[in-house]
């Protein structure tokens, strides 16, 4: 039945109406999945020595110290960014098949993700070098515990995904827990080092993360088992209601009630909730720049390159799914008499204001100076006049559809944040970089700023000529874009 259910998804990924742009992305993935193996693999043969030669310090110990942090980090990333496991149940229900298969392969699935196997290239090496240097077999033991614990987090993934309060209660916990932790208040590591350490030390207590692991891997099978049903989530009990008129936006005609639709789009899904989650926190992306605490990104066209993201966290993760976000109701509204370009309009007035939002949520970067915070405002100000347009070009051509209702749908599409979305961004970022480089490199760090700052009002001046020509592809790609929303798997 395995075997099956794979010729299935092969079928589905090849006959696919987005089978060109699925491939390419594979491909570009492909590069960054080689990025960071090799990442990984120099820090896992690095790190043992740099800690034993370098610091002077136990590497084993120093390891176990922090792998809190570092289980919870790969917690948070997952979260984001680890697709959930994805079949199309409704033409299998009905077949003698039985329940505990489909979901069996289905959470099967993660177990080939990235998010998974990427560990073992810091791992692997790390576990071979102490073991040369004479750590003992004991460390094939914490080898197999520590890849426990990475496949805990993924079905603990799987679960919390379907419960929001979960998620957001762990992130604050640990949260203090690190600002407790950097401003000397409570050391949480130093309680936790003990399981770790006890990992390596001992030979019994690794197998506590495995029966942790088989604990939840038949949580999460329970839990997608009960709820394998084509009704599941039909019927949901109301304690009230309540209406959300927005009346005041009935001024702009037809551009407010687009407006009224995609406000309430962001606050009643939880697809478009974890968008304007991911916008705030990329308002602090910048810190790893604007504090010269990382080398490498200590230069002019880095620092433009952490303003295009602070400002703009809101316009990539939204604006790169126009109109993708209506994608269940896609057909009902090319069926209507509705002005295209005011449909445009209202996506991108809505990216203007989440860009500005973030501007003036990022204002604390004057801490760092205010060269600092202008190049945050004229990147703000590149992407609404560039940016905005590009990334609904980039949208028209981008076919995935958005499961509103996830949520709700045990086995629906739980991906709250797309990596595609940052792919396609980044051919975004190198035209503000080089404009800023050569202003800063040929006159002087303001007149970069100002090269930035004229593109993007420039861009901004032709936004209407822009929106014709937007209006046009969106208008060519029209039935191959229904096409792709009407597939089902």
């Amino acid at each position: 039945m395995f075997k099956h259910f794979i010729r299935l998804e092969w079928k589905a990924f090849f006959r696919s109406a987005s089978l060109g742009t699925n491939i390419a992305m594979k491909i570009i993935m492909g590069f960054v999945a080689v990025y960071f193996i090799l990442i990984f693999s120099v820090a896992g043969i690095s790190v043992y020595f740099v800690l034993k030669e370098k610091l002077n310090l136990d590497p084993m110990l120093t390891v176990n110290k922090f792998m809190i942090y570092y289980l919870a980090m790969d917690l948070l990333i997952r979260y984001f960014l680890q697709k959930m496991p994805v079949l199309n149940i409704k033409p299998l229900l009905h077949l003698p098949i039985k329940r505990g298969t489909i979901v069996h392969f289905t959470l099967g699935k993660t177990a080939l993700s990235f998010f998974n196997w990427t560990h073992a290239f810091f791992f692997v090496p790390f576990t071979i070098v102490a073991l040369i240097d004479g750590c003992g077999w004991n460390i094939l033991l914490w080898h197999l515990g520590i890849l426990a614990l990475i496949y805990c987090n993924n079905f603990l993934n799987i679960i919390i995904n379907n419960k929001n309060i979960i998620f957001y209660s762990v992130l604050t916990v640990f949260t203090g827990l690190a600002l407790a932790q950097y401003y000397q208040v409570f050391d949480i590591t130093n309680y936790t080092v003990s399981f770790f350490q006890a990992m390596y030390t001992t030979s019994y207590v690794f197998i506590l993360p495995i029966l942790a692991l088989v604990g939840l891997y038949y949580s999460a099978f329970n839990y997608f088992k009960n709820h394998l049903n084509l009704d599941e989530g039909l019927a949901k009990k109301s304690d009230f209601a309540k209406t959300e008129n927005y009346t005041w936006l009935n001024q702009f005609g037809t551009l407010g009630t687009f407006l009224k639709n995609d406000i309430r789009l962001l606050r009643r899904n939880k697809r478009s909730k974890t968008t304007l989650i991911m916008s705030v926190l990329f308002v602090f992306y910048g810190l790893l720049f604007f504090t010269n605490s990382i080398e490498a990104y200590n230069n002019p066209a880095m620092k433009v390159f952490a303003g295009i993201f602070v400002s703009g966290g809101f316009l990539f993760t939204f604006g790169q799914f126009v109109p993708s976000w209506d994608s269940a109701y896609y057909q009902l509204m090319m069926s209507q008499n509705i002005p295209y370009k005011e449909y445009i309009k209202s996506k991108w007035w809505l990216m203007v204001i989440g860009t500005v939002f973030s501007t003036i949520l990022a204002s604390f970067y004057l801490f760092f100076g205010l060269h600092t915070y202008l190049i945050v405002v004229v990147a703000a100000i590149f992407n609404i006049g560039v940016n905005s347009h590009l990334v609904m070009f980039g949208g028209a051509f981008v076919k995935t559809p958005i499961d509103l209702a996830s949520s709700k749908q045990a086995f629906g599409d739980k991906q709250a944040f797309n990596m595609k979305t940052m792919l396609i961004a980044i051919p975004k970022m190198a035209l503000p970089m080089i404009l800023y480089a050569a202003g800063y490199y040929l006159f002087s760090p303001n007149v970069g700023l100002l090269f930035v700052a004229l593109a993007g009002v420039l861009g901004f001046a032709f936004r209407d000529y822009m929106f014709s020509k937007i209006e046009k592809i969106y208008k060519t790609e029209k039935y191959a874009t229904i096409a792709a929303y009407k597939q089902k798997s």
